[in-house]
């Protein structure tokens, strides 16, 4: 019996067919889960989002393949969108110095209300939070949208509507909002010493692409340098209200 699984379900005052309806699936699939049998990977994060909870507390046994490979190496997830939603969530919550964003557009980030009221309430707390996305008219942006091939235009896009839905946080002291016109090889999402590197592929949409989870520790090893790659682009970057 998966104890965990079915206090969540209380919890959430849900029931076996709303998971079911949810995930389109057999309700009889979501009672086989509840007695025991472990779900496909994309099931569990799916179930973890949907209750709101780590897929570790619902599936300890299984997470661990993937939760702590090493001190600085904490989780490798195989696609961006198999990052479970409550884990950005508690990347930023979990700040108490520093939230940094470097990326085009960050588009599946900001179109959650939720994580921007989040980000606007850490920056009203005293967190520094500095977004660094793409200059929409610089032709790495455009390049890189011929790479994914969705078209230069729709990378421009994105970012454009990546800044509607950022700039509410520029009212907030703490909170800045600057465009970059580097190549990206990866994109950063940092809090404090905690980083989610998605990793960029030619050809391959940033949402397929492998997400590394490090942790910085004393000895300067791989965190560091991404940690000095942000501060870089950030140097060169221009502030977003100078430019509109």
């Amino acid at each position: 019996m998966n104890d965990n699984l079915r206090h969540a379900l209380n919890n959430a005052r849900l029931q076996p067919a709303d998971v079911a309806a949810h995930l389109a699936v057999d309700p009889k699939t979501v009672h086989r889960w509840l007695k025991g049998r472990i779900p496909y990977p994309r099931h569990r994060w799916a179930v973890a989002d949907l209750l709101h909870v780590d897929e570790a507390n619902l599936w300890p046994e299984a997470s661990q393949q993937h939760r702590v490979i090493s001190d600085e190496v904490r989780a490798v997830y195989p696609h961006r969108w198999a990052v479970p939603q409550v884990t950005w969530r508690q990347l930023f919550q979990s700040a108490t110095r520093e939230i940094g964003i470097l990326t085009y557009s960050g588009l599946f980030l900001a179109e959650d209300t939720g994580l921007i009221r989040l980000l606007a309430a850490q920056a009203r707390a005293g967190v520094n939070v500095r977004i660094l996305l793409g200059d929409p008219d610089a032709p790495q942006v455009a390049t890189r949208g011929v790479d994914e091939a969705i078209g230069a235009s729709v990378m421009a896009a994105r970012v454009r509507n990546a800044l509607a839905l950022y700039c509410p946080l520029l009212s907030i002291d703490k909170a800045e909002i600057r465009l970059h016109g580097t190549v990206l090889y990866n994109s950063i999402y940092r809090a404090d010493d905690d980083l989610l590197i998605n990793t960029h592929a030619y050809g391959t949409p940033a949402a397929q692409a492998p997400v590394i989870h490090l942790r910085a520790t004393e000895q300067p090893a791989a965190a560091a340098t991404y940690l000095t790659s942000f501060e870089r682009v950030w140097a060169t970057s221009t502030p977003y209200a100078d430019a509109v």
